[in-house]
């Protein structure tokens, strides 16, 4: 083979190793669109570099062609830094152009950090544009004089985009606003004045300032619908005396079962005493009889008693039939016969 020919096939091999690594590395129809729609910074070694880097290339560029005619000033390391952390560029990018289209201060660096924040900053610029209504769950709330009220409302919101990231999401703004409800109502010496006047409600709430710290900016709060619930201070007030009325017959019924315990050891008491009463009064004949065999009484004694208990029987007998006790020493006129 002619030395003319192994160096010009060999030349032919080198060439075509060159340009399989340039269509390789280089896309080149990408490379065109940015360089025809003025984006700086997107040259062959940039986009060797995201190749060797296993950046995906038109996941990139492409955006960053968008964002570039739309206005907004970007460049390629900045969306390839966001891609290489977990963002998500085409999010970025609609955010960015959004905002430039309503001229809503974002950044790239603002855009990018809600994004790796785990929110939509594309919702973030929607929400700042057209404001989204919230609405609470009833919240109930006792006025002053007992009646309970049930409150229905509508929360109208607009994106901070400075506090989109760290700041409270939507249920912390629905707790603080029911919160205001329930403080609004609970203030109130009578439920009639907030069913006249609900937009009190509204003014008092919206003057605790409850979307501080929040990545939220309240517009206004409208209240929907309030409807009268139970009246807690007559329930509270009838459950006190049921309380009241048990109490006092539990304590009642504690003072019969000690009057009754009582009137037992009474009656037991009385019966003890009539049965040492019989128990004396059966010595008796015993105690006369050792008195008459020991010459202590006589027997002349023992019938002048026996005389004076038949005349105290019969003046107690003559006394029950008058009417009078003749041992009390009363006297009265006895019945003609």
């Amino acid at each position: 083979m002619p030395p003319n020919l192994v160096i010009f096939v060999i030349f032919a091999i080198v060439v075509i190793v060159c340009l399989g690594f340039l269509f390789r590395y280089i896309p080149f129809g990408l490379l065109i669109n940015a360089n025809a729609a003025g984006v700086e910074g997107v040259n062959p070694l940039t986009l060797i570099g995201m190749r060797l880097r296993n950046v995906p290339q038109d996941r990139v560029v492409l955006p960053l062609i968008a964002a570039v005619k739309a206005g907004v000033d970007v460049n390629v390391n900045q969306f390839e830094t966001h891609y290489l952390a977990g963002g998500n560029v085409e999010r970025v990018k609609d955010a960015l152009i959004s905002a430039h289209r309503a001229q809503i201060p974002l950044n790239f660096e603002k855009a990018a950090a809600i994004d790796l924040a785990g929110r939509n900053p594309l919702e973030a610029v929607q929400m700042s544009v057209i404001p989204k209504v919230i609405e609470t769950p009833v919240v109930a709330g006792v006025a002053k004089n007992g009646v309970e009220l049930k409150v229905f409302a509508r929360v109208t919101v607009r994106a901070n985009i400075d506090r989109f990231v760290g700041g409270a999401g939507e249920a912390t703004v629905l707790a603080r606003v029911g919160e205001g409800i329930v403080t609004t109502i609970g203030s109130s010496i009578d439920h009639r004045a907030v069913l006249e006047n609900p937009e009190n409600i509204s003014k008092t709430v919206l003057q605790k300032g409850l979307d501080a710290g929040t990545a939220f900016e309240i517009l206004s709060i409208d209240i929907a619908d309030v409807d009268v619930g139970t009246n807690i201070g007559a329930r509270l007030q009838t459950d006190q005396a049921e309380a009241d009325k048990k109490i006092a017959q539990a304590k009642a019924e504690e003072r019969r079962v000690m009057a009754v315990a009582r009137e037992q050891e009474m009656k037991a008491y009385t019966q003890e005493m009539q049965a040492k009463v019989v128990e004396a009064q059966a010595q008796v004949p015993l105690a006369l009889s050792e008195a008459l065999q020991a010459g202590r009484l006589g027997v002349m004694d023992y019938y002048n008693m026996n005389n004076i208990q038949a005349d105290t029987a019969m003046r107690t007998g003559i006394g029950k039939a008058t009417g009078s006790d003749p041992q009390s020493g009363g006297s009265s006129t006895p019945a003609p016969s």
